[in-house]
């Protein structure tokens, strides 16, 4: 039992910097915030607007973003803490294995793998909804077999359907483009990723400024919250407000639990630290920089889709682009799909380039295996095989579940894992009140206490079905963990060597 919380000291974790199998420091600042931009601002803009207001708050999911933002900025100043003080792959995984053991370094590296997969999986649909609308402006349709996924949810009545479809085919070949350009390189990969963030910002301060000329103020005063400002639930029961006709919540604070998808790109920059030229200094730059500045971005163009189109009218797949379409601006619809195309092509390279670093982390560990999740490519230095095999896993989602089955789903995972970090950084003030901290949260402790309750407000608002979701997926890691990885634990070998030594 000892060994299962046994916790990697935070000496050993700064010696593992300086192996030969680190990976390649080239980020600067600048480049950083990039990433967290890139991963940021994307579907949650392009997409999830338009689920979130349509099903959950109406224009209320202005006030949305700001829930959501404010659990994240809680979140975020322990991020950048521990990033400060361990700059190395694994963002929460690596923290929690210093803090809390390896047995919740475990649970929290799986979910990760959970939270990043879907994650990268509900971007490949994004993507593929945005490009096809902007094929059909030039009167392009794919055959529809290849359009969406095979079954879809009901948000009413709870039921998964057919949609008379085979595969989302777009999905699965952008996933296959992203895991090529990422096997290549790092700094491939954040060139790439700098241009398009250069591109979707241009995009989403068009839509804001033209779109403010097109507001109807009515869209927002007649109804501005038709399911109420609450929504919280505990497995299953509505506990503070009300409920669909599947028992699902409604309103402001279950759209916040939806849309909360939209805000996880920042702790992705977490998992590059080990990338970054000056990690105590740039990593909790770029996390606090990335995330406030999308958090603007993110409240201004959900007022301005909002007061365009009555919520109830909102596309769910295509929100932006679409109301421009409802006002007769079909030019605009043009630069808005492009530029959401690229857009959200920076999210999905994001996600795609932190899932590897998670599984990098844990096969130095020996919780999976060295040879191949561990494996650093000699020319391009980046985890090649993993890179691959997330690809595959990403594809095979994108190509076959719907969105909104992907998205609250790796809400629950993400919200899971800023619930641990917080955690850890109230351990790790007690336990190692001395180490060296360029960054530290303020407000101790009630910064990561705060961000622990808000965080568990927004998951008891999700759906029951997405917490027997987590709860399978963790049960499956557990199996893992007991069959495989704690017999290979590099640290279990440590200290029953010390044990040995001892006796």
């Amino acid at each position: 039992m000892s060994q299962l919380f046994a916790k990697k000291p935070l000496s050993q974790l700064l010696e593992e910097m300086k192996g030969e199998n680190r990976l390649r420091r080239i980020l600067g600042p600048v480049t950083l915030t990039s990433l967290g931009v890139g991963a940021i601002i994307g579907t949650g803009i392009f997409v999830l607007t338009g689920v979130a207001a349509a099903d959950k708050a109406g224009p209320a999911i202005v006030l949305s973003f700001v829930v959501s933002g404010m659990a994240c900025v809680f979140a975020a100043l322990c991020y950048a803490e521990f990033a400060s003080m361990v700059p190395v792959a694994g963002s929460a995984y690596t923290y929690a294995y210093a803090t809390l053991g390896e047995l919740f370094a475990w649970i929290i590296g799986w979910d990760l793998i959970l939270e990043y997969a879907v994650a990268s999986a509900t971007v490949a649909h994004g993507w593929s909804q945005y490009f096809q609308d902007f094929l059909s402006i030039f009167g392009v349709h794919l055959p529809k077999p290849f359009t969406l996924a095979p079954i879809d949810f009901n948000v009413n009545t709870g039921a998964i359907f057919s949609t008379g479809t085979m595969v989302d085919l777009p999905a699965i070949m952008i996933a296959g483009i992203i895991t090529a350009i990422l096997v290549k390189g790092i700094r491939e990969s954040a060139g790439f990723n700098a241009t398009m963030v250069i591109l979707k910002l241009i995009i989403v301060l068009f839509v804001i400024v033209v779109g403010a000329f097109f507001i109807n103020t009515a869209n927002w005063t007649n109804n501005f919250a038709p399911f109420g400002y609450t929504g919280v639930s505990f497995f299953g029961k509505t506990i503070w407000g009300f409920s669909n006709h599947s028992g699902a919540p409604v309103g402001m604070l279950a759209a916040a639990a939806t849309i909360f998808f939209a805000y996880i790109g920042f702790d992705s920059i977490s998992t590059h630290a080990e990338e970054a030229k000056n990690p105590r200094k740039d990593v909790p730059i770029a996390i606090i920089t990335s995330l406030l500045l999308c958090t603007v971005l993110y409240i201004l163009v959900a007022g301005v889709i909002t007061g365009m189109v009555p919520y109830n009218k909102i596309d769910i797949n295509a929100p932006v682009s679409n109301a421009f379409a409802q006002v007769n601006m079909p030019w605009a619809q043009f630069i808005i799909s492009l530029g959401a195309v690229a857009g959200i092509t920076s999210v999905l390279l994001v996600m795609m380039l932190s899932q590897p670093r998670i599984f990098l982390a844990m096969a130095r560990d020996g919780l999976v295996p060295e040879s191949f999740f561990g494996a650093v490519h000699d020319k391009f230095r980046t985890p090649w095989k993993s890179t691959i095999l997330t690809g595959i896993f990403v594809a095979a989602l994108g190509g076959l579940l719907p969105l909104r089955i992907l998205a609250e789903l790796v809400n629950i995972g993400t919200l899971f894992a800023f619930v641990i970090v917080c955690c850890a950084v109230l351990i790790m003030r007690k336990t190692n009140p001395d180490a060296e901290r360029p960054f530290r949260a303020p407000w101790v402790p009630l910064v990561p206490i705060l961000g622990i309750l808000t965080c568990l407000m927004l998951m008891f608002s999700l759906p029951t079905e997405n917490w027997w979701r987590l709860i399978g997926w963790l049960a499956i890691g557990m199996f893992i963990y007991v069959g495989y990885s704690r017999n290979h634990s590099k640290l279990r070998a440590k200290n029953n060597g010390n044990n040995v030594k001892d006796c």
